[in-house]
């Protein structure tokens, strides 16, 4: 199998997959996302053979486009550019986990600061507001007061970029100070991790404590269910507790899992490389029914 590694940065998440793919004596070429140039009429010569491509990009907008690109050229991409179109934006992703009948926190989304304050007086206080872009759990504010609302939106609404303006606004889910990360690869679970913290935001990025979780059968029907909404593919997909059963507040699609990794027993490289092995042959047989 020739893997294209679609990359900004080589982190330890990359790192564990490369050594994987060599152990097994794939061939590799990665490909630095900063450097590669793409027509819009054909694939570079840099991307002749390959099998499949893994986009590990940091940048949302390098890898939206990439994955445009490698399915206009033909060449099978991980994840797909649908799924990293609702994955990356956090309006569409709620949309669709909605549309599939996954629960999900209560959103509301507002276009300016008046109808935003609208919403977020309908909610009550706290409640949370998100950029509809974002990761590690950045830029997110936990609102307790009607000076605090007035100040972020403000605050926001001078920002320059356009994606500030779309003010993303949903309910304070009362968690058990911890949420729970699964890693699935189109919906079959590689392993789980919960997540806890004193902040009411636990991510792994910022500070919280891991260790394994064992997915109950409602944890892992939901799991499928929020992969089918997106799409599909090698997922991260967030879970919150509340009492006796779940919501699915987000699904990521450059997922990172070095914390999983270090909380789990299971080999999440092998288990993710197994799965790209899968899709690569499965590519290749559907190339020769159509050829």
């Amino acid at each position: 199998m020739h893997v294209g590694l679609l990359y900004s940065r080589i982190r330890k998440d990359e790192k564990l997959l490369l050594t994987e793919l060599r152990e097994r004596d794939h061939e590799v070429t990665k490909i630095d996302v900063r450097k590669q140039t793409f027509d819009i009429s054909a694939a570079p010569a840099a991307f002749d053979g390959l099998d499949i491509v893994v986009d590990r990009c940091l940048a949302t907008s390098r890898s939206l486009y990439a994955t445009q690109f490698f399915e206009a050229y033909g060449i099978p991409v991980v994840n797909s550019h649908e799924t990293a179109d609702i994955c990356a934006d956090k309006v569409q992703n709620s949309l669709a986990l909605e549309k599939a009948g996954v629960p999900t926190p209560a959103t509301k989304v507002a276009f300016t600061k008046e109808t935003a304050m609208e919403a977020i007086e309908e909610f009550g206080y706290p409640c949370v507001l998100k950029p509809v872009v974002g990761s590690w759990g950045r830029l997110m504010a936990k609102i307790d007061s009607e000076s605090a609302a007035e100040a972020i939106l403000e605050h926001k609404a001078t920002l320059g970029h356009y994606e500030h303006k779309v003010f993303y606004v949903q309910e304070f889910v009362e968690k058990p100070g911890r949420d729970i990360r699964v890693l699935a690869t189109d919906g079959e679970p590689i392993a789980a991790m919960v997540r806890s913290s004193d902040h009411w935001i636990t991510n792994a990025a910022k500070g919280a404590e891991t260790d394994v979780f064992e997915l109950d059968d409602e944890a892992l029907a939901l799991v499928r269910k929020a992969s089918d909404a997106v799409g599909g593919g090698l997922l991260g997909i967030d879970l919150m507790e509340i009492g006796d059963s779940y919501t699915v507040h987000e699904v990521n699609h450059t997922v990172e899992f070095k914390a999983l990794d270090d909380a789990v027993e299971t080999d999440i490289a092998a288990t993710v490389v197994d799965w790209l092995e899968g899709k690569a042959d499965a590519a290749a047989d559907e190339l020769e029914v159509t050829a």
